[in-house]
């Protein structure tokens, strides 16, 4: 076994104990249905969950499904959804995305990668999220929290988030692949971070290979 994949399921074992729970437990989007966690996902592009937990209540309130939300005047969804930041692009995104899932798929959010990924404003990551924290399906959501730290850890070398995934799917258990995304973006959050990353307290500091090179 490579020193990658041994240190990989390491990796995954200990990020368990430290943060446990389901993938929808410790998912920070709030949501109720996968439609709602399809929206949240979109309007968390580049800002926080908790940013968009402030707004979600409110957009949800007033348009809780595809269906609703497909009818919806883009300037009222604008007005719900600017405090995320880039508003405009995100409600229409989202309202288009809502009249596509009504069009193709009956007004039921698609399972399926590559359905998902046709949709307005979804990429890969988001599809990825829904799959795996939506429907219990495997999904493997690479953001730049999954990308730093894998990669400081040593258990990927790519620099893309589709290799990183590719690299990670490779070695995980497939009904790992959620909520392991899960708990590195909460480790990125909390301890590994972008700059200062908090190695003398760090739980995962001897399977790190930037750490024993002294790099972080």
């Amino acid at each position: 076994m490579q020193d990658e994949t041994r240190r990989a399921l390491a990796v995954d074992e200990r990020l368990e104990e430290l943060y446990p729970g389901t993938a929808v437990s410790l998912c920070a989007l709030r949501f109720e249905t996968p439609f709602q966690l399809l929206v949240a996902t979109v309007l968390s592009a580049q800002t926080t969950d908790a940013a968009v937990n402030l707004v979600t209540p409110g957009l949800f309130a007033r348009y809780p499904d595809a269906e609703t939300l497909a009818r919806a005047p883009i300037e009222q969804v604008e007005a719900l959804v600017r405090p995320t930041g880039f508003y405009r692009t995100k409600a229409r995104h989202i309202v288009a995305l809502a009249a596509a899932i009504v069009e193709r798929f009956g007004g039921e959010v698609p399972q399926g990668l590559e359905e998902l990924t046709s949709l307005p404003g979804v990429g890969r990551k988001t599809a990825n999220v829904v799959r795996s924290v939506g429907f219990s399906l495997p999904g493997l959501p690479v953001d730049t929290h999954v990308k730093r730290v894998s990669r400081r850890l040593g258990i990927a070398r790519s620099s893309t988030p589709e290799g990183i995934e590719q690299e990670l799917c490779a070695v995980l258990a497939p009904k790992r692949w959620g909520t392991f995304s899960l708990r590195m973006i909460l480790h990125g959050r909390e301890t590994c971070t972008a700059r200062r990353p908090l190695c003398a307290g760090c739980r995962l500091a001897d399977l790190c290979e930037a750490h024993r090179a002294g790099l972080c």
